[in-house]
């Protein structure tokens, strides 16, 4: 959503730029059991049309390798889309990736992963790194395969998700590359830490999970002995939905600063969505200027709850840089995603998902990682992804951004679209109905397990107030009919942008007035009864 053209000449002429993360490295003499360099593949997420794949090279010899080529064949049907960290060039399936200028280095031991979407899901086949297999030398090196990883449970039971958990295997090589888990005996799903939620699950219903190791070398330890779980009754456990119903957006950017208590008093309004949080190179800052780990407005926060209400904080945005597309590991973003929440002491956090950002794949499955060790690190975490929408639902790419979370083991609390600015001749209080029924049916697909009232439980809708950005209204009559159909199906959120316009009520610059006749609060007063 939109910066106040206020802040944004505050910040600008302040240029982020953001490297690319050098290969990870040890030191020389350092260097793995394996004779040679190897190349191992995974799938880091996958849906039905395809996967996000990657290949870790890794410099098992005991010189330094300067610059790498992996090739390999793809079967009909499956092609490379977009890719990252390599060079590519393609000669019919025959695909071939060449490092970059800041991972072709490797001393022994180091290591430099590249990846890519596929469209398919045909596997990598005949793969060759610098000429030899990708297991290493000409048929040699690591043959050793990985230990049972130990310690398998399951656990944390919701009435449609299981968390599978594990203590880390052992391998000659120093450590495991990844680890496949299985359902059921079915297809298994690569991950990469230790721990894994499966999603979309049928109430009261038990299924067993084996895990297996993987090496660098794609040698894969034998399954671990089965271990069941039972998921929670209907109604029974954390369930989607709940908690704040409706969280209008404050642009804390906007000059001067707006008082959530304040506007709270005045609306009847009870919860917020503070906006938003940015990257300042990899460390969260309220729109390059203010720390977060210093806390700040937790003063308004903390008034908020003392009022009956909370506040969620909001990530992202449409101006600055997302903190996914800014760090370059999983690592150092949940490090910051975790210091945000800590110092605030979140119970709700929102992922406003817009732009470049969605279309990212990196960033994508990196945030969904992230996002999914916050929630191991804080249990009852309420998460949320804001993404745009057309009256159809979804688009494509905001379709992936839920189902990379999914696969990844996010629980999400809810998916709300941004119902505004569809440049289009149609009524926007009508266009705003129909995307929430589009995304109601997209969510239901990927949510097999889950009743209608658990999916109508994770829309939320935020319309813009008053006049759009491409210059359609959005009137108060459109609010009521909004807030009608969220009654009727017990919609997940409401929210709207954005407070301090519909504050002002005045006609101006859009950053800060709805442009229609209106008194102060008039739409916070129709949104403020909806509790779900």
């Amino acid at each position: 959503m939109r910066r106040p053209l206020a802040l944004l000449a505050l910040i600008a002429g302040t240029l982020l730029f953001v490297a690319s993360p050098p290969a990870a490295a040890t030191a020389p003499g350092a260097a793995s059991a394996t004779a040679s360099p190897t190349a191992a593949f995974t799938k880091t997420s996958a849906w039905d049309a395809g996967y996000q794949g990657a290949y870790t090279v890794t410099n098992g010899g005991g010189a330094t390798l300067t610059g790498w080529t992996v090739e390999f064949d793809l079967p009909a049907g499956t092609a490379v889309g977009s890719y990252w960290d390599a060079l590519l060039t393609r000669d019919g399936s025959h695909y071939t990736f060449r490092n970059r200028e800041y991972n072709g280095t490797l001393p022994p031991g180091g290591t430099a992963t590249f990846g890519w979407v596929s469209s398919g899901t045909g596997e990598p086949a005949n793969c060759r790194l610098d000429g030899a297999p990708c297991t290493g030398g000409t048929g040699g090196g690591d043959t050793t395969a990985p230990g049972v990883p130990p310690g398998v449970t399951v656990g944390s039971p919701t009435a449609s998700s299981l968390t599978v958990r594990w203590n880390a295997a052992t391998d000659d090589s120093g450590a495991v590359a990844g680890y496949d888990v299985s359902r059921d005996g079915g297809a298994p799903v690569s991950v990469t830490g230790t721990s894994y939620t499966a999603t979309g699950l049928q109430a009261s219903t038990g299924y067993s999970f084996r895990v297996r190791a993987r090496d660098a070398a794609g040698n894969t330890s034998a399954y671990s002995a089965a271990v069941s779980g039972t998921t929670a009754p209907s109604g029974g456990g954390p369930q989607p939905g709940g908690g704040v119903r409706t969280a209008p957006y404050v642009d804390m950017g906007a000059w001067p600063t707006p008082s959530m208590p304040t506007m709270s008093a005045a609306s009847g309004i009870k919860s917020y969505t503070m906006a938003f949080i940015t990257a300042s190179g990899c460390k969260a800052m309220w729109f390059n200027a203010y720390d977060p780990r210093d806390g700040w407005a937790k003063d308004q926060i903390d008034a908020v709850r003392a009022g009956g209400g909370d506040v969620k904080v909001s990530f992202g945005g449409a101006s600055g840089i997302e903190l996914a597309q800014a760090c370059g590991s999983v690592d150092s973003l949940f490090t910051e995603y975790d210091a945000v929440v800590t110092a605030y002491g979140l119970k709700y956090a929102d992922f406003d998902i817009e732009g470049s950002a969605t279309a990212d794949p990196a960033s994508v499955a990196r945030r969904s990682q992230a996002l999914a060790r916050l929630q191991q690190a804080h249990p009852g975490l309420r998460i949320s992804l804001t993404l745009p929408v057309l009256p159809e639902g979804l688009t494509a790419d905001g379709l992936n951004v839920v189902r990379s979370a999914r696969d990844a083991g996010v629980d999400l609390d809810v998916v709300n679209v941004m119902a505004m600015d569809y440049y289009r001749g149609v009524d926007y209080g009508d266009a705003a109905v129909q995307a929430a029924r589009s995304t109601f049916a997209q969510l239901r697909s990927l949510y097999p397990g889950r009743s209608d009232a658990q999916v109508w439980a994770m829309v939320g809708v935020t319309p813009m107030l008053g006049q759009n950005d491409d210059g359609h209204v959005y009137d108060q009559a459109d609010a009521r009919q909004l807030v009608a159909f969220a009654q009727d199906e017990h919609l997940g959120e409401l929210a709207f942008w954005e407070s301090t316009r519909d504050r002002n009520a005045c006609t101006g610059a859009l950053y800060m007035c709805t442009n229609i006749p209106q008194s102060p609060y008039e739409f916070s007063k129709i949104f403020a009864p909806y509790t779900g």
